[in-house]
């Protein structure tokens, strides 16, 4: 059959697609920028190609320990059982080597009782005793069916073997567990960053700043803060640095350069001539491939382990003049922290341009301020004179809904008034 010829004209058609591709704009997906350290502070690198494998075997102590957690556990699980199978192996020799499986097999009844001074290990008579007496070895359970006799000097060495090799699988495995429990970068989880950075006027200067805090109370001691920048350079002779590290100095009046983390702190870096946002404008901070890496250290109060909490702020993630709100009262004597407003930033009054300009030109402060607090007075006037017009208006609904209430006034006339006035 031949298809039934559409009732609209197939130009018309043609036209109205070309116009529906045209007016849907073409967003690109953009790739997002590869950062060095991720917001939870774990490294984004991949090592390849990795020709030496056997120098992680020469710390293996150190490799167990990095591995996962279902890793270390069959690990540990096959240790055990592997030691298990090779003594009861050796164990199976022995009394296979001695005679006493053939000397059980024979004999039976009271015969066999009197087998127990001869025999290397009494009743081991098969693989599966033999399986069973290893593990009584080296766990030390001793149930009191199977034990050692005298005759054998090849069996009081293994047993001193086995006692050896099972005392070292249980310091390596369970040393390796309980360094995996206590590793350091557990107590980094409860240590928070701001989502982002901000740069804003402080003490007349530019300012980076970014915000820390600690979700226990156990308190970290020791804390010291390093900020470095990650960024693709160039060299005069043309190499080209991937990742070139600089480190920036923190704005910290204490000369030891630790904090005292007992409450969410501010940490600041003064943009000067020494910092590598020198010559950044806000303009200019979107379109740059840079990455500031924000360190924390110190030292466990309970358990005296050197941790390390770590992040990164990308260009998309540092805001021009903002300012993080304050989140720490004093309550009933007592200071409160709002960790619910941990991240929150306002806006604030800040130049434009970079730091290089402004101390080049010091009358833009001067300009930004005057035009903020212009703005500041002209919101106050706005608001007051709503206040005043919501005020107003109150009170005239107030006055209608009055007057609508009002008992109006009624006149009653007698038969002697009206008698009176028609004599008159």
């Amino acid at each position: 059959m031949l298809a039934r010829k559409s009732i609209i004209p197939e130009e018309y058609v043609l036209a109205r697609i070309a116009a529906e591709n045209l007016r849907k704009p073409r967003i690109r997906d953009r790739l997002p920028k590869a950062r060095f350290i991720a917001k939870s502070g774990a490294c984004n690198l991949a090592h390849k190609n990795i020709r030496e494998q056997g120098r992680f075997l020469q710390d293996i102590f150190t490799t167990l320990v990095d591995l996962k957690w279902r890793h270390t556990l069959v690990i540990f699980t096959m240790s055990f059982l592997c030691s298990w199978l090779l003594f009861a192996i050796m164990w199976w020799l022995v009394a296979f080597a001695h005679g006493d499986i053939y000397a059980y097999m024979e004999k039976s009844g009271l015969e066999k009782s009197a087998l127990e001074s001869t025999v290397c290990v009494t009743n081991v008579r098969s693989f599966t005793s033999a399986f069973l007496f290893s593990i009584e070895v080296q766990v030390t359970i001793g149930f009191g069916g199977r034990m050692m006799t005298e005759e054998c000097p090849l069996a009081i060495t293994v047993l001193i073997l086995q006692n050896i090799v099972g005392l070292i699988i249980n310091a390596v495995m369970l040393g390796c567990i309980f360094m995996k429990t206590a590793q350091a970068h557990r107590r980094a989880e409860t240590l928070i960053f701001s989502r982002h950075a901000v740069i804003a006027v402080r003490n007349g200067k530019l300012c980076f700043m970014f915000r820390v805090g600690d979700l226990r109370k156990s308190m970290i001691i020791s804390a010291s803060v390093r900020i470095q920048v990650v960024k693709k350079t160039t060299t005069p002779e043309g190499e080209v640095v991937p990742i070139h590290q600089l480190d920036i100095p923190v704005d910290n009046p204490i000369e030891s350069n630790n904090i005292f983390l007992v409450a969410p702190l501010i940490i600041s870096h003064v943009i000067d001539k020494r910092s590598p946002l020198y010559d950044i404008s806000a303009t200019d901070l979107d379109s740059q491939d840079l990455e500031v890496i924000v360190i924390l250290e110190g030292v466990v109060e309970t358990t005296g382990i050197t941790t390390q909490a770590r992040t990164s702020y990308i260009a998309e993630e540092i805001q021009w003049g903002h300012r993080f709100v304050s989140i720490v009262t004093e309550e009933e004597g007592v200071y409160s922290v709002d960790y619910s407003k941990f991240g929150n930033t306002v806006k604030v009054a800040a130049p434009r341009c970079s730091a290089r300009e402004l101390d080049e030109k010091p009358s833009i402060l001067i300009q930004t301020l005057q035009k903020s607090e212009l703005s500041h007075q002209n919101s106050l006037r706005k608001r007051n004179s709503m206040r005043r017009n919501n005020s107003m208006r109150r009170n005239n609904s107030i006055r209608r809904n009055n007057s609508s209430l009002m008992v109006p006034k009624v006149q009653f006339m007698t038969l002697e008034g009206n008698q009176n006035t028609l004599e008159s």
